[in-house]
Formats: structure tokens, sequence, C-alpha cells
């Protein structure tokens, strides 16, 4: 049992060290850049990298959220004064 565990978990393992190897290059390579206008292109670079990966968000139209909501308010005052209150 213990083969066939190693002959499995072993080849998975190394294929995880290997996948995960050059993420973590990408974001530690900037820190040992001795020269500090290079270190700091270099953190541009990937600050630029991560935000075109990042999804936008979409922009938040507040005119439109504003009318909507008096439209929805009128629809609610309009049946508000159809309603019999001295019945």
């Amino acid at each position: 049992m213990d083969s066939t565990l190693l002959k499995f978990a072993l080849p998975a393992l190394i294929v995880l060290a290997i996948s995960a190897a050059p993420a973590s290059a990408v974001e530690q390579n900037c820190r040992f850049i001795q020269a500090k206008a290079d270190r700091e292109a270099c953190y541009k670079r990937q600050e630029e990298e991560l935000a075109s990966k990042r999804k936008p968000a979409a922009p938040v139209n507040e005119s439109k959220t504003l009318e909507t909501l008096r439209q929805d308010d009128d629809a609610v005052y309009r049946s508000i004064n159809n309603i019999c209150r001295g019945c």
C-alpha cells in the first residue's frame, strides 16, 4: 500500500511544486533588485499586470439609480392614495 501511495503522491507533489514556482518567482524577483529605479519599475510592471488581470468594476450610474427609485416611490404613492382610509 505504501508503494502505490508513493507512486501517485510523489508525481503529484512534483507537478504542484513545478507549477507553483513561476508564480512565486514573479512576485519575489523585485525584492532582490539592488538599483532602486529598476526595483520600482519592476513593482510597477507587476502592479499593471495584476490590474489587467482583475475584472474592472462596473461604473455605478447614480442618476439612473435615483431615477428608478423615484419611479418606484411614485408607484407606491399612487397605490397608497387608492386605499380607502375611512372605510
